[in-house]
């Protein structure tokens, strides 16, 4: 089980930490990942993570967004910073049964699992 936290209301600019536990799931041994899905839009991958830390980042969030892990607290993080209006979405923590991400395109169909979800709303 993935439960999602830290999504909110910031104006443009500002920072969002969100967070991702998992619930009998080691987070740093997988394939994990952010997506997001803005209003009458399909769901778009924003980041993924494995178990060898290796990153992937959609070109609009590079260099604005991280991703990582904490295996003592079994987390998984998206750092967001210089939020824009375009970012406003719910965003879904996901993750795979594969211990690497054997993919670099942020296929959704890759992941297994998926929280619920935590909304961001981004104002100009």
């Amino acid at each position: 089980q993935l439960v999602e936290s830290g999504g909110g209301s910031v104006q443009a600019g500002g920072s969002l930490r969100l967070s991702c536990a998992g619930s009998g799931y080691t987070v740093t041994n997988y394939c994990m990942g952010w997506f997001r899905q803005a209003p009458g839009k399909g769901p778009e991958g924003v980041a993924q993570i494995d178990s060898k830390g290796t990153t992937t980042y959609q070109d609009s969030v590079k260099g604005r967004f991280t991703i990582s892990q904490d295996n003592a607290e079994n987390t998984l993080y998206l750092q967001m910073n210089s939020l824009k209006p375009e970012d406003t979405a719910v965003y879904y923590c996901v993750a795979s049964v594969q211990y690497v991400c054997y993919s670099g395109s942020l296929l959704l169909a890759d992941f297994d699992t998926m929280g619920q979800g935590t909304q961001v709303t981004v104002s100009s």
